[in-house]
């Protein structure tokens, strides 16, 4: 385990350089890294909202529209792993800089498409700018804090995480529905070009720049293995639950495997010749690390998908406009920000048990909201889900920040970036699986969707993110080597 002093130690290595005139780092560089994680999370289900006004504005079929949601899913996830890397090779900051203009630039570009093909070309440009961004920021609060202050740190990301996903609904509902200029569904994107200006400006002042000691060449071949891999997974299981399973769905999740094989074997060779790898396979051997990956990967595989399930029976089921579902999130939300502000307290006080009641608490969530979605049928209010969504949310912001942070506490400067380009590659992997499993199991139970079908449905498909809750506060056990204790 990496004590404080020997974190000091390794933050003076890695740090290369200081803002002009500061003295050490402060809480700016977390505000601005906090901007680039929310916008990049909230363009990631800010579009769902705004799919039927950019199918009537640009004519999009259905298949292009589900390609301007899938398209930017599909490059942030693919891509993290080798943005993590590169940010270990040529500077944190460096990469996030250019990350955050890819992504402003590539916002604005979505933000003047005239037609469907090339708003989904924007939207996967978009993605693998957010894949460079995304991956320095872990990296940068891993490197930059120690102790007690890069808990709060880590919080602060979890709460930001959740708060993106839950606003997400509410900011692209009140931006449509203001219809600011008559841009209807533009605002959605341009919305991103003055923040990302003022992220720019202000990122070489506040954020110290850090990469790894030992330097390297970037593993070209490992870079294709794994984008390929990944991407073959993610658009299988997103486009392939949405169009019912076609034969191209299953050949790509086959091909995924030996692709992934591949990869380890050629991470293995490099290792062994003394190459730079994209990610050093040394990281797995740390239990925390490796068992950590496990439980984050069945704690998301809950929560992200939860947020797609609500979204379909609050506005098909209950009828609910994208502004009226976007309130009903933001009880959510509330549960979410007050836990999360507690949850460095709750840290100190109970360790690594944080890490377990938190999806136990948001297990009893969903039971609560699935039993009460059942009861209301499909005319009683739905005031009654405030209470049940309240303790939901209070279990996510119990778990996404100390659980991340828990994760790659341990991991050693040198490969900060690699690894949480891993963390954030098992984070955003897991909405995509968590929404194809939820799928397989909603849409048969939903029969022929008439509104009296949607409760039971809705209950059908809380039962797996019950169980994937069950099974990350199982996990989360076996993180802490023996003697260890975890949270502090």
């Amino acid at each position: 385990m990496t004590t404080d002093a020997e974190s000091s130690t390794r933050l003076e290595e890695e740090v290369t350089s200081l803002p002009n005139g500061a003295r050490g780092p402060g809480w700016g560089a977390l505000a601005i890294v906090m901007v680039g994680t929310f916008i990049t999370v909230l363009d990631y289900f800010i579009t769902n909202v705004a799919v039927p006004a950019i199918q009537a504005d640009l004519g999009a079929s259905h298949a292009q529209s589900q390609l301007v949601v899938v398209g930017y899913g599909v490059a942030f996830t693919a891509g993290m792993i080798t943005g993590g890397r590169l940010g270990d090779l040529y500077g944190r900051r460096r990469m996030f800089s250019l990350g955050m203009l890819g992504f402003t630039l590539a916002s604005g570009l979505c933000a003047v498409a005239q037609d469907a093909d090339a708003l989904i070309v924007y939207r996967v440009l978009q993605g693998a700018a957010a894949a460079l961004m995304v991956p320095q920021v872990l990296g940068i609060l891993g490197v930059v804090y120690t102790g007690a202050a890069r808990a709060r740190a880590f919080v602060v990301y979890g709460l930001v995480v959740g708060l993106a996903g839950v606003f997400g609904q509410v900011i692209g509902g009140a931006l449509i529905s203001v219809d600011v200029a008559g841009l209807d569904w533009r605002t959605i994107f341009l919305i991103n070009l003055p923040v990302g200006v003022v992220a720019l400006v202000l990122t070489p002042r506040l954020i110290p720049e850090s990469r790894g000691a030992r330097g390297g060449r970037l593993d070209l071949a490992g870079v294709v293995l794994a984008t390929v891999a990944l991407a073959a997974v993610v658009l299988a299981l997103i486009e392939g639950q949405e169009r019912d399973w076609p034969l191209w769905s299953w050949l790509l999740l086959a091909a995924a495997v030996p692709l992934g094989a591949g990869f380890v074997a050629h991470q293995r060779r490099r290792t062994r010749k003394g190459l730079s790898p994209l990610i050093d396979l040394e990281l797995f051997r740390s239990r925390r690390f490796s068992v950590g990956l496990a439980a984050m990967l069945t704690y998301f595989l809950a929560m992200g998908s939860f947020f797609f399930l609500l979204a379909l029976y609050l506005q098909q089921g209950r009828g609910l406009s994208p502004a009226e579902a976007g309130l009903v999130f933001l009880t959510l939300g509330g549960g979410y920000f007050g836990s999360s502000l507690l949850s460095a307290r709750l840290a100190e006080r109970l360790g690594h048990r944080l890490y377990g009641a938190g999806p136990l608490m948001l297990a009893a969530g969903y039971v609560l909201v699935g039993l009460t979605a059942r009861w209301l049928g499909t005319d009683g209010s739905i005031l009654w889900l405030l209470a049940p969504l309240i303790v939901a949310g209070v279990g996510m912001g119990m778990t996404t920040g100390p659980l991340t942070g828990a994760v790659l506490a341990g991991v050693d400067g040198e490969h900060a970036a690699a690894a949480s380009g891993a963390a954030n590659t098992v984070q955003e992997g897991a909405v995509a699986i968590g929404v194809a499993v939820v799928g397989t199991v909603f849409f048969p139970a939903l029969g022929e969707a008439a509104p009296e079908d949607y409760p039971h449905a809705f209950g059908v498909g809380l039962i797996p993110l019950v169980a994937f809750c069950l099974a990350s506060s199982v996990i989360v056990r076996f993180m802490r080597a023996r003697g260890e204790r975890l949270g502090r």
